[in-house]
């Protein structure tokens, strides 16, 4: 899988503003409602719990995947049925989420 990282930077960084408690300072978790509105959606169990990690259900686990194929994959590696690679989505808070998941299910194959 040849994985666009200047990609994976770029929505880093977005969600490093996005969660901008200062002038220029940064929580390194995401945002409690958008981790609410993925529990309600089915794609994580309940967040609000003293872990650090979250946990995707089987959904929310395929819907990760398909995501980050759709978003940070190069073409020649994706799947016939996937979309081609699009601009950064609006709601890249609840979808890099999931992608963070996914890579430490992947990192061996990723690196």
């Amino acid at each position: 899988m040849d994985i666009d990282i200047e990609a994976v930077d770029e929505v880093v960084l977005a969600l490093l503003y996005l969660n901008l408690c200062d002038q220029n300072r940064a929580w390194k978790s995401f945002d409690w409602e958008a981790m609410n509105r993925l529990h309600e959606k089915g794609y994580i169990h309940n967040p609000v719990s003293r872990a650090k990690a979250a946990v995707l259900t089987d959904k929310g686990l395929h819907e990760a995947e398909r995501l980050f194929r759709q978003y940070f994959v190069r073409s020649r590696d994706r799947k016939l049925d996937d979309k081609p690679a699009g601009s950064i989505p609006a709601r890249i808070g609840e979808q890099i989420v999931l992608w963070r998941r996914f890579r430490r299910r992947n990192d061996c194959q990723l690196l």
